[in-house]
């Protein structure tokens, strides 16, 4: 099934320097435009720069975001601000956090290393989320000047023995070689493995898996773009060569540090809509319970609010309904047998999620919107905290939010396992991993040495 290998990885010069937290930064698709001008100002080396190069008036077909990306790589691996490892390497690493619930704080655990690209059909690297043309093209553009894979892909894989990962962790009796506080509260450590038998380990293990794509679908899809263009320029014979492989980081499912946010929707304009009118024509489907909710960004009235949420939605669909005219939240509940309602189109799969049921019911029998502007970011927006979502709607920068529960990672794998989609931004895997720590320069003459 998966096949692992080793590779040799560029890396910040952690002889050098360890403040990493200067040069590092969250995935590019999570990074606003005042966030990338932080990111650019924080550190001249920042890798924003390769990963969301800012845009300049005049850009052209030589001189772009993208070339401007490939010269610095090349300039900082000159420089040696980027060093190779001088021999094909596994990068164990360690993410704690706290999951903002008033829970422990966790570690996550995952390897950086490389997998083979599948085909779509294969059934080997399974996503969950559909992607589109427009960020795979931005992506493939970047891949294509820089010759290089700049982020990891988040995986999972199923492990309930965690063989992997102990085997992996041997190495943690010694110190990491990059160790540094995130500006997030998160806490992340690196240790670079170089044991064959470890790999070995690893790559048998691997070898009856399938991988889930947790994130990164888009730069997945854009790596096998690009396996496909050097194939034709290249040959695929011998089999290993290295852009028939993509760099992820992979971790356990069972892994007790893995964390799934909500992702709730936000709504910028609807003109005329009234919230007394849209409950009403939902209520056939939902049973409505509203409750007063006038300081939306009090940290108190959100935590009741999420807990409320939670409860009903133990069992069954649950949505959160806030609009700025009004000084309620409403609580909707999915009526009994309700659920079939929502079209023979559907797997039984989807029918479960929670974005659906809104999507289907709420968003477009409710409100109107169309396939087409569910897809639209000029109409719909995400947030991952509903305390920022709610007073994002207060502040008036939308005019209402549909607060969710998180999706389980029990309907994630449903979904891939029966080749399905659900519809964008359904999860949010979190923390992020962070683009910065490993690098992956692609030789079409360098063939990967499979354990």
């Amino acid at each position: 099934m998966a096949i692992i290998a080793p590779f040799n990885g560029f890396t910040y010069n952690y002889y050098a320097r360890q403040d990493f937290e200067a040069i590092v930064a969250p995935p590019y698709d999570v990074i606003s435009g005042d966030e990338q001008e932080t990111y650019y100002q924080k550190d001249p080396y920042n890798v924003i720069r390769l990963i969301l190069a800012k845009k300049k008036i005049g850009d052209s077909d030589w001189d772009n975001r993208y070339t401007r990306a490939a010269d610095c790589f090349k300039r900082w691996e000159s420089a040696g601000i980027l060093i190779p490892s001088d021999r094909p390497c596994i990068y164990l690493t360690s993410l704690s956090y706290d999951p903002g619930n008033g829970d422990p704080r966790r570690t996550r655990w995952g390897i950086i290393l490389l997998v083979r690209i599948e085909d779509e059909d294969a059934g080997v690297i399974l996503p969950h989320e559909r992607t589109f043309s427009a960020h795979r093209d931005d992506r493939l553009k970047l891949m294509r000047a820089c010759s290089a894979q700049l982020s990891q892909i988040f995986g999972l894989y199923e492990e309930p023995d965690n063989t992997i990962m102990e085997a992996a962790r041997k190495v943690t009796d010694f110190s990491p070689e990059i160790a540094f506080d995130f500006e997030d509260g998160t806490n992340h450590r690196m240790w670079v493995i170089q044991n064959p038998r470890v790999f070995k380990t690893i790559a048998d293990a691997m070898s009856d898996k399938s991988i889930f794509i947790a994130d990164g679908h888009h730069r997945y899809e854009t790596a096998r773009n690009y396996r496909n263009m050097m194939r034709a320029r290249h040959g695929r014979r011998p089999l290993n060569r290295s852009y028939e492989y993509v760099m992820m980081y992979l971790s356990n499912m069972s892994d007790e540090g893995l964390t799934i946010l909500p992702s709730h929707r936000l709504i910028k304009e609807v003109p005329d809509l009234q919230p007394g009118p849209l409950l009403e024509k939902v209520g056939p489907w939902f049973d409505i319970t509203s409750f007063p909710f006038e300081a939306s960004d009090s940290l108190e009235e959100c935590t009741a609010l999420k807990q409320n949420l939670l409860e009903a939605g133990r069992l069954n669909t649950a949505i959160g309904f806030y609009h700025t005219k009004a000084s309620q939240c409403h609580l909707l509940s999915l009526k009994p047998g309700v659920r079939d309602q929502l079209g023979d189109d559907l797997h039984s799969s989807l029918k479960k999620l929670d974005v659906l049921v809104l999507s289907r019911f709420i968003l477009q029998k409710g409100i109107g919107f169309t396939k087409q502007d569910l897809d639209d970011d000029e109409i719909i927006g995400y947030q991952s905290s509903m305390r920022t979502a709610v007073s994002q709607v207060q502040s008036g920068d939308y005019q209402m939010a549909f607060l969710l529960n998180p999706t389980r990672i029990d309907q994630v794998k449903g979904i891939a396992k029966n080749s399905l989609v659900m519809p964008r931004k359904s999860t949010y895997f979190y923390p992020k991993i962070l683009s910065g720590l490993v690098f992956n320069k692609i030789n079409p003459n360098e063939i990967i040495q499979v354990p």
